[in-house]
Formats: C-alpha cells, sequence, structure tokens
C-alpha cells in the first residue's frame, strides 16, 4: 500500500521538478519552440493532477491511525501543485505580453529584463518556501513519531514495573511456602 504511495511520490516530484525547469524556461524561448513548450507543460500537469488524485485514492485506504502522515504530505503537495499553476500562468502571462509586444512593434527590452528578472527571484523565492515547507512537515513527522515512542516506552516501563513487584510478591511467596514446607517436615521427623 504506502509502497504504492511512495511510488507515486516519487513520479509527482520528477514530474513538478521538470514542470518547474521548463515553466522557468518559457518566457525565453524563440515564439515557435514557447508554444510548443506550453503545450507540454499543460499535458504534464494535467499528468500531475492524475498522480495526485492516485496518491489521494491510497491514502484513502490507509488504516486511519497512519494516515496523518500520509494526509499531511498531501497537502503540501496540493499546496505545491497550486504554486506550479500559478508560476505556470505567470509564465504564460509573460509569454502573450511578448507576443503583443512583437505584433505591435514594441520592443519593451527592458520591461522584458525586468519580468524576467521578477519571474526568476520570484520562482527563487518559491522554491524556498517549498523547501522550508517541506522541512517543517519532515519536523512535524519527526515530533510526532518521537512522541508515539514515548508513549509507548512509558507504556512499557509500567509493565516492566508491574512485572518487577509480581516477581517480588512471588519471592515473598516463595519464601513463606519454603518456611512453611521446612515446618511441616520438621514436625513430620519428630513423629
Amino acid at each position: 500500500m504506502s509502497s504504492d504511495f511512495e511510488g507515486y511520490e516519487q513520479d509527482f516530484a520528477v514530474l513538478t521538478a521538470d514542470i518547474t525547469s521548463k515553466v522557468a524556461r518559457v518566457p525565453r524561448l524563440p515564439p515557435d519552440e514557447k508554444k510548443q513548450m506550453v503545450a507540454n507543460v499543460e499535458k504534464q500537469l494535467e499528468e500531475a493532477k492524475e498522480l495526485l488524485e492516485q496518491m489521494d485514492l491510497e491514502v484513502r485506504e490507509i488504516p486511519p491511525q497512519s494516515r496523518g502522515m500520509y494526509s499531511n504530505r498531501m497537502r503540501s503537495y496540493k499546496q505545491e501543485m497550486g504554486k506550479l499553476e500559478t508560476d505556470f500562468k505567470r509564465s504564460r502571462i509573460a509569454y502573450s505580453d511578448e507576443v503583443r509586444n512583437e505584433l505591435l512593434g514594441d520592443d519593451g527590452n527592458s520591461s522584458e529584463n525586468q519580468r524576467a528578472h521578477l519571474l526568476d527571484n520570484t520562482e527563487r523565492l518559491e522554491r524556498s518556501s517549498r523547501r522550508l515547507e517541506a522541512g517543517y512537515q519532515i519536523a512535524v513527522e519527526t515530533e510526532q513519531i518521537g512522541q508515539e515512542m514515548l508513549e509507548n516506552l512509558s507504556h512499557d516501563r509500567e509493565k516492566i514495573q508491574r512485572a518487577r513487584e509480581r516477581l517480588r510478591e512471588t519471592d515473598a511467596n516463595l519464601g513463606k511456602s519454603s518456611r512453611i514446607l521446612t515446618g511441616m517436615l520438621r514436625r513430620l521427623m519428630l513423629f
């Protein structure tokens, strides 16, 4: 079950990395290549959405006690998908602005460079944000695992203490039994 989910996760990671690199290249490509790249990215975004749906189905089949960690991951992946779609829209806007400038004869090179620079900076910030969110998710999962381990250790300690008390009681009972048997043996020897 979780191996299917992890396989989907790996496919999603590879696909989103490819989409991110293509989206960043769209504004800098010649017009013919841009059209082709935009169509390619749209197709890959659909594939990524299908992978998310598959992962969501897998999470629903996981037992409720184990589902929390996977649900957190799914939220993170859905946020990442939303950011990819936003980046793609921005890239397409830059692309359509370039087409408009070409048709109208506007050079707009300096504003285009500024826009490309801003898009690059925005992309870097969003990548950093995604890394921070992923780090935060890992920290939360680690904290949950640590908490579960502490609870398990606490239960184990209680069991060990109860077992130790039973052993002491058994030892005391064995001592009493030994004294009683010794007394009985002495009485028998006297008769």
